[in-house]
């Protein structure tokens, strides 16, 4: 689960991150009060409130909307209303957007805060080691993306065992790269400690700040912010369900809500359905071992029927990204069989028009397989991972 930035910025202030001081608006008259409850002399900064990254280089669809991005610096307190004017109820257009954009509905105001240096913090679990671990980057007139496309040597990487705290050596190691005196120690301990209580203490996939900011007298603030939480934790976080932004989840994220599957979305070309985070782990691994890239996948656990299992494969279906399909099923409790049916009843409702690769083991196997050959459906059966996975790389390849 996603949120919004100024959410985010709210939970890390209160677990003893700076932030600048800032509000939120829905109207243009409204963001004009707030930048001048927040100062009587600018500069602000309004950030249109969608949650997705690269705002700043982002465009607006609507031609009202002007030229500029979704992140602007504002100077002079009569263009504050104006600017909100543009953005507000136009649709912006991000990198991580796709190109119909998203609706700003909603304008985060925040005083401009000075400061003398930046540079990336980011905090992830690394599921092979595993750990959870720190990254950090120098920024300056670069973005992150590019840095980790282009050069990970400029990319500081700690990592951090369940329930251990950072060191002195390595913060001093983390001041090093940044090339930072010992007399930042007490500022990044304080920053960095805060940080990870966060992330553990929320069940937080991934906190990124990009970026934060170093301020004259040391002190580090958070110039920007996002959080993302692991979905299967948050019965345990009701005060974070409860800043889900319906508007801004997917209908397909909405719709595998609602059957109870698991269900993740990424800027690749195939679909996978799996039944099992190491199996959908090991697969998108693969996928991209063999020079491919994953669209999406999604997660059928037991205790479903065949319509809930064609819910699940028009999900897919219908993701746009998506140009082939890679189903890796072990059955026991979820069986073959209701794979098969659950194909066909999706079919019949969305069609097909694209290839699908299987490889099924386990319960009511070659019921699933006689299923399928006798529906004439283009489908390829594969006896393990590497073959689905190869066939189905050749079948997009031929298709293309």
């Amino acid at each position: 689960m996603n949120i919004h930035e100024y959410q985010a910025k709210k939970i890390l202030a209160e677990n003893g991150i700076f932030i600048p001081a800032g509000g939120i608006a829905y109207t243009p008259n409204e963001a004009k009060r707030v930048a001048l409850g927040l100062t009587a002399r600018g500069p602000w900064m309004l950030k249109a409130q969608i949650q997705s990254g690269a705002r700043a280089s982002g465009h607006f669809i609507e031609h009202e909307a002007g030229h500029k991005g979704g992140i602007r610096q504002i100077t002079q307190i009569s263009n504050i209303a104006y600017e909100s004017a543009q953005m507000l109820n136009n649709t912006l257009v991000t990198e991580q957007t796709g190109p119909k954009g998203r609706l700003v509905s909603k304008i985060y105001v925040e005083a401009f805060k000075k400061v003398k240096n930046v540079f990336y913090a980011g905090m992830v679990i690394d599921s092979t080691l595993p750990a959870v671990t720190l990254l950090i980057s120098e920024i300056i007139n670069q973005d992150i993306i590019k840095i980790a496309t282009t050069d990970e040597s400029k990319i500081l990487r700690i990592n951090l065992k369940y329930g251990e705290e950072f060191s002195e050596a390595q913060i001093f190691k983390i001041l090093d790269f940044l090339t930072l005196d010992k007399s930042y120690l007490p500022n990044f301990r304080g920053f960095l400690t805060n940080l990870y209580h966060t992330f553990m203490k929320l069940d937080a996939q991934m906190i990124e700040i990009n970026p934060v900011g170093i301020q004259r007298d040391k002190t580090l603030i958070a110039l920007d912010a996002k959080i993302n939480f692991d979905d299967n934790a948050l019965f345990r976080h009701p005060e974070v369900l409860r800043l889900q932004d319906d508007y801004e989840e997917n209908i397909r994220m909405q719709r595998a809500q609602k059957f109870g599957f698991p269900y993740n979305e990424f800027d690749g070309n195939i679909g996978c359905i799996v039944n099992g985070d190491g199996l959908a782990l090991e697969a998108m691994d693969l996928i991209k071992a063999k020079g491919g890239n994953t669209a999406c996948f999604l997660n059928v656990k037991g205790g479903v029927d065949k319509d809930k299992i064609a819910e699940g494969i028009k999900i897919i279906m219908t993701n746009p990204r998506v140009e082939g399909i890679l189903i890796n099923v072990l059955g026991g409790f979820l069986r073959c069989n209701l794979i098969a049916d659950g194909i066909l009843a999706a079919t019949q409702e969305v069609g097909l028009n694209m290839p699908i690769v299987l490889r099924l083991e386990g319960t009511n196997k070659d019921e699933a397989k006689n299923i399928l050959a006798q529906s004439n459906l283009p489908v390829i059966f594969a006896d393990n991972i590497n073959a689905a996975i190869d066939t189905l790389l050749k079948q997009m390849e031929i298709n293309d």
